[in-house]
């Protein structure tokens, strides 16, 4: 038993049947924001690792297949935004505007409010990316000393919370254009949301992708930009 913990074909096989199973009950929920695969599935493996012993390095070594296909699968969103080429280009502007605002607006308010409560240089380097995807966020945090650990799960919880709220927010907001309600959750809640979108509609998702993109950039230059200034 202890030699079938630490293989990969067992946590590979259980990852993706909590996956699945978090799935199928989210569809089944009729996608309530609430029933997200990702905050139903990773409860149920964190409680397993847990029950079995397994150290989270084991876990990730054994699951390392998972991890090198989220490259092809970010590579994978240039297709869509690909399809929407005219119709970006036509709002290359306030889509400028808007992602100038979003990544600013992600890092100081994240890094603004612990600052204020006297969180250390080490927090504050690693909650500055947390708009990005992870692993830009954690290779981010690393350069600014910060913990890339920590990163990814301010990532990870950054992510789910915005998939979550996104859909209800912005109908309560009243904002129907898909192009807007894309960008944004793409900008703040990277490929989590961006998953989130495309279940939503297909323009949301290519906006998505393509603010989850752009933000990664943006957000890159103004905490390297940081570093160099303090």
């Amino acid at each position: 038993m202890t030699d079938l913990l630490t293989t990969s074909i067992f946590w590979l096989s259980v990852t993706l049947v909590a996956f699945e199973t978090a799935d199928v009950v989210s569809r089944r929920s009729g996608r309530h924001p609430l029933c997200h695969p990702v905050l139903l599935a990773t409860p149920a493996l964190i409680a397993l690792l847990l029950a079995t012993r397994t150290a989270y390095p084991v876990y990730v070594n054994a699951t390392q297949a998972l991890s090198f296909l989220l490259g092809p699968a970010v590579v994978g969103l240039a297709v869509p935004v690909w399809r929407q080429r005219a119709l970006i280009r036509r709002q290359a502007f306030p889509i400028a505007l808007a992602l100038a605002a979003g990544a600013a607006t992600a890092i100081v308010s994240a890094v603004g409010v612990l600052w204020l409560f006297g969180a250390p240089r080490a927090v504050l380097a690693s909650i500055a990316p947390r708009a990005v995807t992870t692993p830009v966020a954690m290779a981010m945090a690393s350069q600014l000393g910060g913990a890339p650990a920590l990163a990814a799960a301010i990532v990870l919880f950054a992510g789910v919370v915005g998939a979550m709220t996104a859909t209800p927010l912005f109908d309560r907001m009243k904002i129907r254009d898909y192009r807007a309600r894309g960008f944004a959750v793409g900008v703040s809640a990277h490929g989590i949301g961006t998953a989130r979108a495309f279940q939503v509609d297909s323009t949301a998702g290519a906006f998505a992708g393509l603010g989850m993109a752009l933000n990664a950039v943006a957000t890159a230059a103004l905490l390297s930009l940081l570093a160099l200034l303090i």
